[in-house]
């Protein structure tokens, strides 16, 4: 079944208050987006790729890419208000049957690994989240306090999130809410089942100038 890769790359960098989006900061010379573009490339160079990009941006990219011809053909679309609209942008783009890998451009430590998982349990399952368990306690927030909470119940999630595009598709034809966080809660609210499988530790998402050093040491050791 055909692969394509949704790359989410709508942020305007406004958490991390510096003058470019997080998706374009470099780090050893490449572009954070890059390093997340070629890891899926070498999982396997037939992906067809779409990234969803805030439309003010669009001169940035066209002056990375020179650098990068590889992926010159790139299908670029707008990004929307919210991370859903952005993607569904990019899933009215997509005809036919595949696999839709959607990635947030902002996690350039994904290993090969982790999307050859998700792309196998996905094409049996229809669908396949990458989580990772927590290590550390977990206390919940209450009127009357706070109370520890069993973290062997819980995950965190990361991307890339992957569907069958029948399921991606039907699930995108929801109307918009505040709660739709990430690419399963939408889909799951459309009554399909959700499957969890093995993430990587590295696979962090860049949100400040903390995660940026960490991501910066990490590839300095381990470029990809």
């Amino acid at each position: 079944m055909k692969k394509i890769a949704i790359i989410v790359a709508g942020g305007t960098g406004i958490r991390m208050k510096g003058p470019i989006p997080k998706q374009f900061i470099e780090i050893n010379g490449k572009p954070v987006i890059i390093y997340s573009l070629e890891v899926f490339y070498k999982y396997d160079n037939s992906i067809h790729f779409i990234i969803a990009l805030h439309s003010g941006y669009f001169s940035i990219w066209e002056k990375i890419i020179r650098n990068y011809p590889v992926f010159s053909e790139i299908k670029i679309v707008p990004g929307g208000e919210s991370r859903f609209h952005s993607v569904l942008n990019a899933v009215n783009m997509i005809e036919g049957e595949s696999l839709i890998a959607i990635h947030d451009a902002v996690r350039p430590m994904v290993s090969r690994e982790t999307i050859s998982r998700c792309f196998k349990t996905a094409e049996t399952d229809g669908c396949a989240i990458p989580c990772m368990e927590i290590s550390e306690s977990l206390r919940e927030m209450t009127s009357k306090g706070t109370r520890p909470v069993n973290r062997d119940k819980f995950r965190t999630i990361q991307t890339p999130q992957i569907f069958r595009s029948d399921i991606l598709k039907a699930a995108y034809r929801q109307k918009y809410r505040m709660n739709f966080t990430d690419d399963a809660t939408v889909v799951e609210k459309a009554g399909y089942k959700i499957t969890l499988v093995e993430g990587n530790r590295e696979n962090i998402k860049i949100t400040s100038k903390e995660d940026l050093f960490l991501a910066e040491t990490l590839l300095s050791r381990n470029p990809q």
